[in-house]
Parts: structure tokens; sequence; C-alpha cells
């Protein structure tokens, strides 16, 4: 393939992750619930039926990690979960390639507020000055429009009027 070395294995994804850390719960859950324990819990059942303890042992963990694993999965479908996750791999590798150290709260809010707030504003300030700019030039020409239009209006009348004592 033309690399100089082996192939450094991605890292796994925060939902690959967050998989192996439920089952890891789950594995943990059944050793602290052994065989040994619900065996002494139930021990009268288990000196009298010991297969059928061991059956209904098997049987409740069984479904035990089934409906952890089914509310598990409806968690992560319900909260989109796989797709944050994948989100959140994105952002933190795109985030590795910044030479700017990322923002980080000062621990007083109104700072962080105006830290946050304050180039916003003045950027929208900005842009109302330029907006109101504009609307003020263009109130200047509809001005000057409206005048030019009376001095139009003013100099017809006086011709109506000279006309008019003409033609009396």
């Amino acid at each position: 393939d033309g690399s100089g070395g082996p192939a450094v294995p991605a890292a796994p994804g925060r939902a690959q992750v967050f998989s192996t850390v439920v089952d890891t719960f789950l594995e943990k859950l059944v050793t602290a619930g052994s065989y040994q324990k619900f065996a002494s819990c139930y021990r009268c059942f288990y000196e009298l039926q010991p297969q059928l303890t061991r059956s209904i042992y098997d049987q409740f963990i069984s479904q035990l990690q089934s409906s952890i694993k089914e509310e598990i999965q409806e968690v992560k479908n319900e909260g989109n979960l796989e797709a944050l996750f994948n989100s959140l791999d994105k952002i933190v590798e795109e985030a590795k390639d910044r030479e700017e150290p990322a923002w980080r709260p000062s621990g007083i809010p109104e700072e962080d507020v105006r830290s946050a707030l304050v180039p916003y504003l003045l950027k929208h300030r900005s842009y109302l000055r330029k907006v109101l700019r504009e609307k003020e030039e263009e109130n200047r020409k509809v001005a000057k429009s409206v005048l030019a239009g009376r001095d139009r209006i003013a100099e017809l009348q006086q011709l109506i009027q000279a006309r008019k004592q003409a033609w009396q």
C-alpha cells in the first residue's frame, strides 16, 4: 500500500464505547448475581430441586439481560444517541486541527454571558447603523422627489392660473 509503517487502528467511536460499557455492566451484573447467591437465597428450593433451580436462574438471567438490552436500545433510539455520539465524534475530530484554545467558562456567569453577547450585539449594532444610513439616504431621495413634485405642482398651478387669466 506504500505506507511506511503498520496501520494505526482508529480509536473506537463513542457509540462503540457506550455499547462496550453497557456489555461490561451486564457482565458485572450477572457476576454479582451469581448462581451461588441465587441458590443461597432460595436454599430450601435448591435443596429439593437443584436442576430446576438452575433452570430458573438461567431463565431469570437471560430475561434480565434481554430486558436491560431492550431498555437501553429504546433509550438509544428515543434519544437518538447513535447520531449524537457520531456528531460528537465528528466535532472532536474537527477540533483536533484547531490551533486556538477552545472557549471555557470563567466561572462568573455575567462575564461569560457578556463575552458571548457583546460581539454579537456589536455586530448587530453595526448592521443596524448601516441599515439606518441606507434608510436615511432613501428618505433624503424621497424627500427631494416630493419637493420636486411640489415645485412642479406649483409651476403647473401658476401655468393654469396664467392661462385662465389669459383666456378670460
